[in-house]
């Protein structure tokens, strides 16, 4: 039997399509794809996240936990508030999840993991904290009194709907500068997202998502789908668990070199591995230049050798199709390449992995 969130109910009184989505019953649409994507992009959309797993994790210890466990170097975060993205990764450099960490206090984070990924997270997690035998207590926040709920509101006019929703969020939540978060009361607001668009992900008591999500929708924030996110995060360059990366690919491999840290004398897990095996390939963008569709697992050929689509679809903003592609070290932004769709090779041109960003076109 598929999970599903707390706002099930309304997705389903408000006509959204239902989707078997890593387990989880999510809305993929609520009649127009298109219409979502755009209102993103222009105005402002709300999301249902809740399937994501926010983990608290406390302790004397929890720095020096994280210090070990993520990729990315957790002494970065010194402000209360401030997130920082990385990966997690298994002995072998491979990606087990990747994640968002936020620097609530001395001894106080909050991670934020991928539906799909949870269970495996953390029972990953909880077999490192007995190896290390660190002072540290992990909570996830999915269930029972503290489980929490989760909305991402995004778009141009998205901060502005938010205050116009429940203004007294405003005074906690206006000064944010991208990637930190506050609280307001119960809900943890942070000013982070997946869609290359400004806005806010609210995380509150699972009991208190509905009236949110009701008052947005009374403010004019238009609800979104699994689909418009899917198209909003391609357009913007933002990598796909199971799709961009997984447990067989180096983050180094998936474009995510920018949020490892190799350069500090702090170990990780998978720090060795990645040092033993440099890039083998790069992590570009592609621009169709003829009429088609590209998809994952289509072949890339260059002059220098063959590559892969990652992650592939029609972007509604540039009305052309794009793509995610690892291709071969040597391939230059600019170069043109064919791309292999049924019995066709199909024009394209190698971009930098950022098609659109805060409504406009970069490619």
């Amino acid at each position: 039997m598929m999970q599903k969130t707390v706002l099930n109910d309304i997705h389903r009184r408000s006509g959204a399509r239902m989707v078997d989505f890593g387990g989880w019953e999510m809305p993929v649409h609520y009649g127009s794809q298109i219409d979502e994507h755009h209102a993103v992009r222009r105005d402002a959309g709300m999301f249902d996240v809740s399937h994501m797993c926010s983990v608290d994790i406390e302790g004397a210890d929890a720095a020096a936990f994280l210090r070990r466990l993520i990729a990315n170097n957790i002494d970065k975060l010194t402000v209360a508030g401030k997130a920082l993205y990385s990966a997690m990764l298994n002995e072998d450099g491979g990606v087990i999840d990747d994640l968002i960490v936020y620097y609530l206090a001395d001894g106080n984070y909050r991670m934020v993991i991928n539906a799909g990924t949870a269970d495996k997270d953390l029972v990953w997690m909880k077999s490192r904290l007995d190896d290390w035998q660190l002072a540290v207590t992990l909570t996830p926040r999915r269930e029972g009194a503290g489980a929490l709920a989760m909305i991402a509101v995004q778009g141009p006019n998205a901060r502005q709907k938010v205050w116009d929703a429940q203004p007294g969020c405003r005074a906690a939540c206006e000064a944010l500068q991208p990637f930190f978060a506050a609280l307001s009361g119960e809900q943890f607001i942070a000013r982070t997202g997946y869609t290359g668009e400004d806005g806010y992900e609210i995380a509150l008591p699972a009991d208190q998502a509905a009236g949110l999500w009701e008052a947005l929708a009374a403010a004019g924030v238009q609800p979104c789908g699994l689909g418009a996110r899917d198209t909003l995060r391609l357009e913007a360059g933002m990598n796909l668990y199971g799709q961009d990366m997984d447990e067989s690919v180096s983050p180094l491999d998936a474009g995510l070199a920018w949020t490892v840290d190799l350069v500090s004398p702090r170990d990780f897990v998978g720090k060795a591995a990645l040092l033993a095996r440099p890039p083998q390939v790069q992590f570009l963008g592609l621009v169709l230049s003829e009429r088609g569709v590209l998809r994952a697992h289509q072949q890339v050929i260059s002059e220098h050798g063959t590559g892969e689509i990652t992650s592939g679809s029609f972007s509604p903003t540039m009305q052309q199709a794009i793509a995610l592609a690892r291709l071969p070290l040597a391939v230059a932004i600019g170069d043109r390449v064919e791309v292999a769709i049924r019995d066709k090779l199909l024009a394209a041109s190698v971009v930098k992995p950022c098609f659109v960003r805060h409504g406009q076109v970069l490619v």
